[in-house]
């Protein structure tokens, strides 16, 4: 069912460490994640540095990979998105390998949308021409970040969070429509112990994505949590400073994961709940069924 890991900070920040070292680092959780199961159908790291997006995908496991290594060391960024991939949705191949990028903007996912099938037509309605072309895959995954771009398009104003919260109850009234014994809403079943015919059923939407400036996301019905750094610390897995931001700068970064990544004290997003990060990187959550 994949994991993800993403990053929005004020100044350029390195994320080698929890890629590659840590102790639960993006590497370990493609060989085995908390659930038992590995992640090998592909890997994918995005970036966003000064202004300019950029991501690289690779269709082998990131645990058989040296490209991965290479990459994780190079990823640096103001917002830095990494996956690895177990497939569900569209089978293995570099075009279904997250991050999808359309323009500037980066999707990772975590889930599958039930019957999607029977969704996508629907989804591909509410598209442009022009936004239908940039889905280049077969995952749901691409599609949502297409009618996420689409809902940007339609209300450019509004938070990321809020175009977030209205892609997902767009996808929540689809699936109840086409899916009646799935279950579209937050439930409150041990996800992690659900067999995965039980998890077919359930509508899961872990999303994180940026449109090149905020980074924005959901948890729907997988783990989710999140890690705050109000500050510059040196790192005390390699020693040093992930960031190099000018003296006088006040400097702020926020994490986001499937699994807690490294032994610092995480939160648990709760379930249903769709959030962006503010101009300090500081992290805003509403629930899905806000108004």
């Amino acid at each position: 069912m994949c994991r993800l890991y993403g990053l929005q900070a004020t100044h350029p920040t390195r994320s080698a460490c929890e890629l590659l070292d840590a102790q639960n680092a993006m590497i370990q959780q493609s060989r085995e994640d908390a659930r038992g199961l590995s992640n090998p159908h592909g890997w994918g790291m995005g970036q966003v540095t000064d202004g300019t997006t950029s991501c690289f995908r690779q269709v082998k496991p990131a645990s058989e990979s040296e490209s991965y290594r290479e990459k994780a060391l190079q990823t640096e960024g103001t917002t830095v998105l990494a996956h690895v991939r177990r497939a569900t949705v569209g089978g293995p191949s570099h075009a279904n390998t997250h991050p999808f990028r359309h323009g500037p903007a980066l999707l990772i996912h975590n889930g599958h949308i039930p019957a999607f099938d029977a969704v996508r037509p629907h989804l591909l309605d509410t598209l442009s021409d022009e936004r239908a072309r940039y889905v280049r895959g077969t995952t749901d995954s691409e599609h949502v970040l297409a009618l996420l771009l689409q809902l940007r398009d339609e209300a450019p104003d509004a938070p990321l969070h809020a175009v977030t919260r209205a892609a997902l109850q767009q996808v929540q009234s689809w699936v109840a429509a086409e899916a009646p014994d799935a279950e579209p809403a937050p439930t409150d079943a041990d996800t992690q112990a659900l067999s995965h015919d039980e998890l077919e059923h359930i509508l899961a939407l872990n999303l994180l994505w940026t449109d090149g400036t905020t980074l924005a996301g959901s948890r729907l019905n997988r783990t989710l949590w999140t890690l705050d750094r109000p500050a510059v610390r040196a790192c005390p897995l390699c020693g040093d400073d992930h960031a190099s931001p000018p003296a006088d700068a006040d400097y702020h970064a926020t994490a986001v994961a499937s699994e807690r990544i490294t032994d610092e004290d995480w939160t648990e997003v709760p379930n249903g709940s769709v959030f962006s990060t503010s101009d300090n990187a500081t992290l805003h959550l509403e629930s899905l069924t806000s108004t």
